[in-house]
């Protein structure tokens, strides 16, 4: 499934923004911020499994999508205007988001769609 690379995608930047963080490098935030938020989606027919496998749940993942949206937005806005605490702030809630997500739903899924544990 893409998603897949989706994920390795969007861990690659955000490990980029954790280095540009500690080098105050707010261009580099600035400019991967919005690749965070605006991140690629898979598939049109893969969306639809992983919706159709979700179920009542799809709403929940979908929420932590938006929060993330929102809080790489703000890094990005933050970044622009080398506002080293709040570019934190909101990397902070970026990653609570991912970790959220993560923690409902990474297990089942790749149990799911990959075969692993």
């Amino acid at each position: 499934m893409s998603l897949r690379t989706v994920m390795e995608k969007l861990g690659h930047d955000m490990e980029a923004v954790t280095g540009a963080i500690s080098k105050e490098d707010w261009a580099l935030i600035t400019e991967l911020a919005p690749k965070i938020a605006n991140h690629a989606e898979p598939p049109m027919s893969e969306k639809v499994q992983i919706l159709t496998w979700l179920g009542s749940d799809a709403g929940k993942f979908r929420s932590f999508d938006m929060q993330v949206q929102a809080a790489a937005t703000e890094m990005g806005e933050a970044a622009k205007q080398a506002d080293g605490q709040r570019v934190i702030e909101a990397f902070s809630k970026t990653q609570q988001s991912c970790l959220a997500c993560h923690q409902n739903f990474r297990q089942p899924f790749v149990k799911r769609f990959y075969g692993e544990r």
